[in-house]
C-alpha cells in the first residue's frame, strides 16, 4: 500500500477542479499549478495552495516536466495527478515522478507507451485478435508511401497524428488530390500538439457510431469495465455530446466489445482509468485507439454506475484493489453530456477568446451536474483548450435525461464571447437526436437546422439595449443629484421628451426612438414602454404588456443582451464619437483572432485564385487556413512565420485582378 496526503495536480481548468473536489472529499492537500494566464483562475482559488509553472504557453507551464516536479518537491506533494490533456499520456513524465519519488495518478510508463502511439496500439490489437479498421501504420512516413497507402485502402482516408488525441492531427482527404494537403496539415497539428508528427492512414467510414468503454483495473491483476459511452456527436473530430449508456446498445454487444477492452488492459499490463474506443457501423466494431487517462466525459459513467472515478483512480494509485467486481457493477438510468465551447460555429467553430462578460450555468435544476473551471469575469486565453464547462443531464431514462439537458440548456447563458451554446440547444431539440439516429456526421448532416443563418435580434433586445444607453447616460452633477439640467437622458422642459439611438444588428443599423417611460418607437411601429427596474445588469420591464426580463453587459460601445436564453451582440452607433478604421474589404485579409503564424504560402507578386491558401496559423491548439477572398496578386505581407499576431491585425493585401 502506498499512502500520500498531499496531491499535486497537473492540469488547469474544469478537471483540475473536479480533481480538487473528490481529493478533497478524501482529506488530502490540494496543490494547483498555473501559468501567468491563469494566475487567478478559478482552480487556483479553490486548491488549498497553488505554485506558478512559467509564462502563458504551455509548452513553458503546464507541459514543462522539470517545472512540475519542481513544484512538488517545493509544496511538499507525494503524488501526482495529471488530469488529461497535456502530459496525461506522456511515459517520460510518468517515469519523471516515478524517479523524484512522486506517485503518478496513471498507468505505468510501459503501457503509456504501448497505446501511446496510434500505430503500435493497433499492431498490438492486430496481433490480439480484436477486428481493425483497414488502414497503414506503418514506420515509412515518406509522402510517396502514404500516397501508395491511401491508394491501396481506397478513399476517402482520415489521415491521423499517431500520437494523436482529442481530434488534433486528423484530416479527412476525401480523394487523392486533398491528400497532400491533408497530410501537411495533419503533420503540422500533431507537431505543434504532440512533438511527433508521424501519421497513420485510416479508411474514412461514412456513417460510423463512436462508442468507447470505460475500463479500470488495480496492481492485484483485477480489470473491469463500468459500461460503454457513446460519442457519435462530434465536430472537426471533436466530441460535443457523450452519453452512456449507447443507445441501442444490448446487453451481448456491451460484452463482447467490455471483454475486447478488458483484454486489451490486460496485454499491456494496464493499471488505473483508461478508455477504450471503438468506432462501430452497423453490426461490427473496430478498435480504435486506447485513452490511458481519465477521459473528458467521465460524468456521464459517473452517473449511471453510481461511482466516483476519480476516487477510484485516487485508491488504485494507493495501492487498494477496485471497489467492485464485474458483477457488482451497476447500471442504472442515462446521462448526457454536453461540451460548452468558446468557438464560433458560424466560422467553422474558431475559438473564441475574451472576457465572460456573464455566464449564467443551472446547477440548480434537477438531474443537473455542472463541471466547469471559469466564472464570470474571467478572460478566456488563446493559449488552451477553449471548452468552458459541461453541462451532465441525467434522469431514469434518456427521454428524461434529454428533456432536462434541454431545459438547462435553455436556462443557461454566455456573454462576452462567442459559444456554441445555440448549437447545443438545437441539438438536444433535433428529432434525429431525440430518435437516437447517432453518427459522426450528425452535425455535417443537419448543418442547415443545427445551425442556421443569424436572424434580427428581437424587439425586446433592441429595447433592453437602448435601455442600458439611457442608463448609462444618465450623468449627474454630485452637488443637485436630483437637477434636471445635469442629466444626459431625454428630460425636455416642455413638450414630449425623447431620444433617437442607432443600434448595429450584425450586417443592419437600427435606429430606435427612446420616450423614457412611455415607449419604443420601432421601424415598424411602437412600442408601450412601462415598469422599468434594474437589479445590477438585469432589466426588467413591460414591452406592449408582455413582462420582459434581459440581462445586458456592456463593454465599450459593444452591448451584449441575454434574453431567453439567447445572447444578441448589439453595437451602439454613436454619431459624436470619431469615425474609426474602415472595416476590411477587398483584398485586405485580417487575423481573425489572436495566434502564431505557422506557414506562409504566398509572397508579394504571387498570382492567386479566390480560396487559394495563403497563411495557415495556429490559435488554441486548432490550426486555420487563411484563404484569398478574391482572385488577384499579392501586394504586401504584413507577417512571417512565427509571429504572434493580434484579433483584426492586417495580415495579406491582395491587389484584385481588373474587371474582365
Amino acid at each position: 500500500m502506498t499512502t500520500f496526503t498531499t496531491l499535486l495536480i497537473a492540469n488547469r481548468g474544469e478537471i483540475a477542479c473536479r480533481i480538487i473536489r473528490t481529493a478533497r472529499a478524501m482529506g488530502l492537500r490540494t496543490i494547483a499549478v498555473f501559468s501567468d494566464a491563469d494566475a487567478q483562475a478559478m482552480h487556483v482559488a479553490l486548491a488549498d495552495a497553488a505554485i506558478r509553472l512559467g509564462p502563458a504557453p504551455a509548452r513553458e507551464s503546464y507541459l514543462s516536466i522539470p517545472a512540475l516536479i519542481a513544484a512538488a518537491r517545493a509544496t511538499g506533494a507525494e503524488a501526482i495527478h495529471p488530469g488529461y490533456g497535456f502530459l496525461s499520456e506522456n511515459a517520460d513524465f510518468a517515469e519523471a515522478c516515478a524517479e523524484a519519488g512522486l506517485v503518478f495518478v496513471g498507468p505505468p510508463p510501459a503501457a503509456i507507451r504501448a497505446m501511446g502511439s496510434k500505430a503500435a496500439a493497433k499492431a498490438l490489437m492486430d496481433k490480439a485478435g480484436v477486428p481493425l479498421v483497414p488502414g497503414y501504420h506503418g514506420a515509412d512516413q515518406s509522402d510517396e508511401t502514404l500516397r501508395a497507402e491511401a491508394a491501396r485502402i481506397g478513399f476517402p482516408i482520415l489521415v491521423k497524428a499517431s500520437a494523436g488525441g482529442g481530434g488534433k492531427g486528423m484530416k479527412v482527404a476525401p480523394d487523392a488530390a486533398a491528400l497532400d494537403e491533408a497530410l501537411s496539415l495533419a503533420r503540422g497539428e500533431a507537431r505543434a500538439a504532440f512533438g511527433d508528427d508521424r501519421l497513420l492512414l485510416e479508411r474514412y467510414l461514412t456513417k460510423p457510431r463512436h462508442i468507447e468503454i470505460q475500463v479500470f483495473a488495480d496492481s492485484h491483476g483485477h480489470v473491469v469495465h463500468l459500461h460503454e459511452r457513446d460519442c457519435s456527436i462530434q465536430r472537426r473530430h471533436q466530441k460535443v455530446v457523450e452519453e452512456a449508456p449507447a443507445p441501442g446498445m444490448t446487453a451481448e454487444r456491451r460484452a463482447a466489445m467490455g471483454k475486447a477492452a478488458c483484454d486489451a488492459a490486460r496485454a499491456i499490463g494496464y493499471v488505473g482509468a483508461g478508455t477504450v474506443e471503438f468506432i462501430s457501423e452497423g453490426d461490427t466494431f473496430a478498435f480504435m485507439e486506447m485513452n490511458t487517462r481519465l477521459q473528458v466525459e467521465h460524468p456521464v459513467t459517473e452517473a449511471i454506475t453510481g461511482q466516483d472515478l476519480v476516487e477510484w483512480q485516487l485508491r488504485v494509485a494507493m495501492g487498494e484493489p477496485l471497489p467492485l467486481s464485474q458483477a457488482d457493477i451497476p447500471l442504472h438510468g442515462h446521462a448526457i453530456e454536453v461540451r460548452l465551447y468558446a468557438e464560433d460555429p458560424t466560422r467553422d467553430f474558431a475559438p473564441s477568446i475574451g472576457t465572460l462578460r456573464h455566464l449564467r450555468l443551472p446547477d440548480h435544476l434537477p438531474g443537473i451536474r455542472i463541471d466547469s473551471g471559469v466564472r464570470q469575469g474571467d478572460a478566456v486565453p488563446i493559449h488552451y483548450d477553449p471548452m468552458l464547462a459541461k453541462i451532465i443531464a441525467s434522469g431514469p431514462d434518456r427521454a428524461t435525461a434529454l428533456r432536462r439537458l434541454s431545459r438547462s440548456l435553455e436556462s443557461a447563458a454566455v456573454a462576452g464571447i462567442r459559444s456554441n451554446l445555440p448549437l447545443l440547444r438545437a441539438i438536444a431539440a433535433h428529432p434525429a437526436f431525440a430518435a437516437a439516429d447517432l453518427d459522426t456526421g450528425f452535425i455535417a448532416r443537419h448543418a442547415a437546422t443545427l445551425l442556421p443563418e443569424a436572424t434580427p435580434a428581437p424587439r425586446a433586445a433592441l429595447a433592453a439595449a437602448v435601455l442600458r444607453l439611457l442608463r448609462d447616460a444618465e450623468a449627474r452633477d454630485e452637488a443637485d443629484p436630483h437637477s434636471p439640467w445635469g442629466a444626459a437622458n431625454a428630460w425636455r422642459l416642455n413638450g414630449d421628451g425623447y431620444q433617437d439611438l442607432l443600434l448595429s444588428d450584425g450586417e443592419a443599423v437600427v435606429m430606435l426612438r427612446l420616450h423614457p417611460g412611455t415607449r419604443i418607437d420601432f421601424a415598424d411601429g411602437s412600442a408601450a414602454l412601462a415598469g422599468l427596474r434594474w437589479d445590477g445588469d438585469v432589466a426588467s420591464f413591460t414591452l406592449d404588456g408582455r413582462a420582459i426580463r434581459a440581462t445586458v453587459a456592456r463593454d465599450g460601445d459593444l452591448l451584449m443582451v441575454v434574453l431567453d436564453g439567447a445572447t444578441h451582440d448589439l453595437r451602439f452607433l454613436d454619431p459624436r464619437a470619431p469615425s474609426g478604421e474602415e472595416q476590411a474589404g477587398g483584398g485586405r485579409i485580417l487575423a481573425p483572432m489572436p495566434g502564431r503564424i505557422l506557414q506562409v504560402l504566398a509572397a508579394p507578386g504571387d498570382r492567386v485564385p479566390r480560396g487559394a491558401v495563403l497563411l495557415v496559423m495556429e490559435a488554441m491548439k486548432v490550426q486555420m487556413r487563411i484563404t484569398a477572398p478574391i482572385p488577384g496578386t499579392v501586394q504586401a505581407l504584413r507577417c512571417q512565420v512565427g509571429d504572434l499576431v493580434e484579433d483584426g491585425a492586417e495580415l495579406v493585401v491582395v491587389e484584385p485582378d481588373p474587371p474582365a
